[in-house]
């Protein structure tokens, strides 16, 4: 008997690159070219890369849905995300690489990537266009779009869901610890302050940030000593007072706190050995990283009750920042290890109410990482 063979095409835009984005995605009998679902929604504020890659996501997601014993062939216009998936490229840029896992985790054994020019790939960029334009919800459709006035089965948020409260999450800069490369903690540590490099990292941070000033509704600092310096330098930017949140502090590392990871393995070895390999252990006097993850999360929802609907600059650590986005993305904790996060990078995320689960938040991640060029390179 012959296998069932579809074909997923997959497109994304932004109209500013970054800008207002969207994707595009539909799944079509090999053979027949009958189409058999489509899907369609705007993602917030993000890069082509991102719109397509998430536009290859939702593909893969119907094919798995509609045809889940088929041979699959993905075909996309997208040079980059085809040569990624058929591992011929490199990721280089650490906010894709959390999406091309995703895609991976869905994508069928014997999957084969096609790059095809724009012009065939036009079904899925109408289908995106249509969504920037507000011409069509999430959709999950079979065999012709939904009539007007209906809809799917939502896969992500829409206009319905109100304004979204956005968190920029800004790491601290370097301390001696960091540069060092020693454990630092939280408010129970060593608590560096910031050294000369950090500042400079904070004040590039800060006029890069400068133009949006008039955007940001309020600035939010963990307490911790290296954040709350690199909070004061972008307050002077920002126009804005700083409150505090404690359960966004950095992780405990108990009596690790100014030691380095050799110093580590070989006065704990044993202790080291259970942290790595386990989300519940904890160093002695520290914290394991399933509590940080609570505490983490329930200063989020703090301060997204606090600021419903605003735009929040929320001063961080790597641990808890990584926390955030791995939540985000609906991704297990342990993608945090693999993870780079810079210090003084941006990374944003916007939640909207209404999530499945009632109250809890929905979550965009629309930036991960950035940094200004002039300082980074």
């Amino acid at each position: 008997m012959t296998r069932r063979s579809v074909i997923v095409e997959a497109d994304g835009g932004s109209r500013g690159n970054p800008g207002p984005s969207a994707y595009g995605a539909l799944l079509k009998d090999a053979h027949t070219g009958e189409v058999i679902a489509e899907r369609a929604e705007t993602i917030g504020v993000a890069t082509n890369n991102v719109a397509e890659y998430r536009g290859l996501v939702a593909g893969l997601e119907l094919a798995a849905e509609h045809a889940p014993e088929a041979e699959v062939e993905v075909r996309m216009d997208s040079r980059l995300v085809v040569e990624q998936m058929s591992g011929n490229w490199k990721i280089k840029h650490p906010s894709m690489r959390p999406l091309a896992d995703q895609a991976r985790s869905l994508t069928p054994p014997g999957t084969r990537f096609t790059w095809v020019p724009r012009a065939e790939n036009a079904h899925a960029d109408r289908l995106a266009n249509e969504a920037l334009d507000g011409l069509r919800d999430a959709t999950a459709t079979t065999g012709s779009p939904l009539p007007s006035g209906e809809t799917g089965p939502k896969r992500g948020w829409g206009p319905d869901f109100g304004k979204p409260t956005t968190l920029v999450l800004v790491r601290h800069g370097v301390t001696a610890h960091t540069v060092g490369k020693l454990f630092s903690g939280g408010l129970a540590s060593s608590n560096p302050p910031l050294n000369d490099t950090g500042r400079e990292q904070a004040r590039a941070t800060g006029e890069w940030l400068a133009p949006l000033a008039g955007k940001f509704d309020a600035l939010v600092s963990s307490p911790v000593r290296r954040t709350r310096e690199t909070a004061e330098i972008l307050a002077q930017f920002l126009d804005l007072e700083i409150e505090e949140e404690p359960g966004i502090a950095e992780m405990e590392f108990g009596t690790w706190d100014g030691m380095t990871f050799t110093e580590v393995h070989e006065k704990h070895p044993d202790e080291l050995s259970a942290w790595l390999g386990d989300l519940e252990s904890a160093p002695h006097g520290g914290e394991s990283f399933r509590a940080v993850e609570k505490r983490v999360l329930e200063g989020r929802d703090r301060i997204v009750s606090s600021y419903a609907g605003q735009t929040v600059v929320a001063i961080s650590h790597v641990t808890p920042i990584k926390t955030l986005v791995a939540d985000a993305l609906g991704a297990p904790l342990e993608a945090v290890y693999r993870m780079e996060l810079a210090p003084a990078s941006v990374t944003v995320i916007s939640y909207f109410k209404g999530g499945p689960d009632g109250d809890l938040p929905m979550a965009n991640l629309r930036l991960y990482n950035a940094r200004p060029t002039e300082i980074f390179g």
